[in-house]
């Protein structure tokens, strides 16, 4: 799979469910509080300050940072309208990295990402 929005596409739902598990084990059952305390970790400012932080530890590989830069550089225009087009952009490039883990079976990386993530 060659096309880094569908990456994106894939790797939204793949980080959401792992977000979403992640919170439950905490001990969250209660569905208001679990959507409050997501929030955090899967909107647009949330993801952008996670790949940031990634990007200047030199957390990616090459691979993750090509799919990063051609996700975050794809032309288009649209975004939300409680972000930015920066932020979303940025957000849209972590989403491809973790679709392109996920598509290419690469779960130990993946789970790697996530643990970093969720440490921050």
């Amino acid at each position: 799979m060659n096309n880094v929005l569908c990456l994106a596409y894939i790797g939204d739902a793949v980080y959401s469910v792992y977000i979403r598990k992640y919170l439950i084990d905490k001990g969250i059952c209660k569905v208001d509080k679990l959507q409050k305390e997501s929030v955090s970790y899967v909107s647009a400012k949330g993801q952008a300050k996670f790949i940031e932080n990634m990007i200047n530890s030199d957390f990616l590989n090459d691979e993750e940072l090509d799919i990063f830069y051609r996700a975050r550089n794809h032309k288009g225009t649209r975004h939300p309208k409680n972000t930015d087009i920066i932020t979303y952009k940025y957000s849209t490039g972590f989403e491809a990295i973790i679709g392109y883990l996920y598509v290419k079976k690469n779960i130990d990386r993946l789970n790697e990402l996530i643990n970093y993530i969720l440490e921050v």
